[in-house]
């Protein structure tokens, strides 16, 4: 199934044109559009006067459950496991279901920065895994936050979250307590009230709770474990199919106790996919690829390639020539052009871009086993556009 909302998948990967890459469908069915949306029906006045693109039912009480890793194309391939939330697949009389598109890259920091503040990555600004720190020879990871830049500098847009709280809507978020106070949380989930709690079950009940405790509410909460689990052990593995069993009913028991007036919108921050062994290419073990390279970013399939000055023409040729068959490669201003960070790029994030950003069309991996062994060591991977790590769920719940 595929939304008339989104995007096609890309049809045989022969045709490689950056312009022709399945762009994420910003505006009318990203993850950046979910939350504009919500908003809307609690009635916290928008960014701008325009209407969001993806259009919700109004709802006083709305929990926004998130299960990292939960890819649409994977979740639809494992009804067995996911009872629930495969009934909502379709349109029944308890809930509806469609694809969203995560954003480029489709990864965590990027991802939970999209849905908390609403905006696509060219504008909140964390464009990937690891991005360059413009104007220095260093990357930043942005997920873990090393090196420690200010976050209020590096992305400086209100939330989602502080919109709503600002506007008398009881918010707040549901996660562990080991995010209560990082960076990532402040620049792309700050807003209102944070509440810890270690266990997936604790975290439904509270969020069930808060949920009932006030007219209008906005929940935010939040499971780490399918990610984990499909990274160690792909989601090819019963690890990893037992995991969304355990996703599946904490899922089903957040539904059984909404309040009335409410909504659940059960989605995820990208899908993945198994790389094998013999379809990884070892940057640090290939020297044409590391040709002219100064940083090399991102993750093993969306890479941000930064080349030393005068030679992004030449490390664009080389990528292009030795990948062009199974990834997009584009030059920075080709990435930006064919929207893959959004209809817009801001200044302070355009250097942050790659001078080649490479997506993986095939299954394939760019690893990098000096520079990266945890990641390079992971089988489950993801970044790109194809639809697996591309397409999200978007899951309703209504009472």
């Amino acid at each position: 199934m595929t939304s008339p909302l989104l995007p096609p998948p890309p049809e045989p990967y022969d045709v490689l044109d950056p312009a022709a890459a399945p762009a994420p469908a910003y505006g009318t069915a990203s993850l950046a559009d979910l939350l504009p949306a919500v908003a809307a029906g609690l009635g916290v006045p928008p960014y701008a006067s325009a209407a969001p693109g993806l259009e919700l039912a109004p709802a006083d009480r709305v929990c926004v459950f998130l299960v990292d890793g939960l890819g649409w194309e994977v979740l639809r391939a494992h009804p067995e496991y996911a009872p629930f939330l495969t009934s909502l697949l379709g349109t029944s009389l308890n809930g509806t279901g469609r694809p969203l598109t995560a954003g480029f890259p489709a990864t965590t920091a990027t991802s939970l920065a999209s849905v908390g503040t609403g905006l696509p990555p060219g504008a909140h600004g964390l464009a990937g895994y690891t991005v360059a720190i413009p104007g220095e020879d260093r990357l930043m990871n942005q997920l873990r936050w090393q090196p420690p830049v200010d976050p209020a500098a590096w992305q400086p847009h209100p939330t989602v979250f502080q919109r709503a709280h600002e506007a008398g809507v009881e918010t707040c978020q549901v996660s562990s307590p080991l995010f209560a106070q990082t960076p990532l949380t402040r620049v792309a989930l700050s807003g209102g009230t944070f509440l810890g709690r270690f266990t997936g079950e604790e975290r439904m009940d509270l969020a069930a709770e808060c949920l009932g405790a006030a007219d209008r509410a906005l929940v935010y909460t939040y499971v780490s474990d399918l990610d984990s689990m499909g990274h160690r052990h792909g989601v090819d593995s019963d690890e990893w199919r037992m995991m969304l069993d355990t996703v599946d009913r904490l899922a089903q028991r957040l539904a059984e106790q909404l309040p009335p007036r409410s909504a659940l919108y059960v989605t995820a921050d990208h899908g993945m996919i198994d790389v094998a062994p013999e379809d990884r290419i070892d940057f640090d073990e290939d020297w044409e690829l590391g040709a002219g390279v100064a940083l090399l970013g991102g993750e093993a399939r969306a890479r941000h390639v930064y080349a030393v000055p005068g030679a992004a023409a030449d490390v664009h040729a080389v990528w292009s020539e030795v990948l062009g068959d199974r990834m997009w490669v584009a030059t920075r201003d080709q990435a930006i052009e064919a929207g893959w960070f959004g209809p817009v790029v801001e200044e302070r994030v355009y250097r942050r871009i790659g001078d080649v950003v490479a997506a993986a069309c095939d299954d394939v991996a760019v690893t990098a086993s000096r520079s990266e062994p945890n990641e390079s060591a992971m089988v489950g991977l993801h970044g790109s556009m194809t639809p697996v790590e591309q397409y999200v769920p978007l899951l309703e719940v209504r009472r």
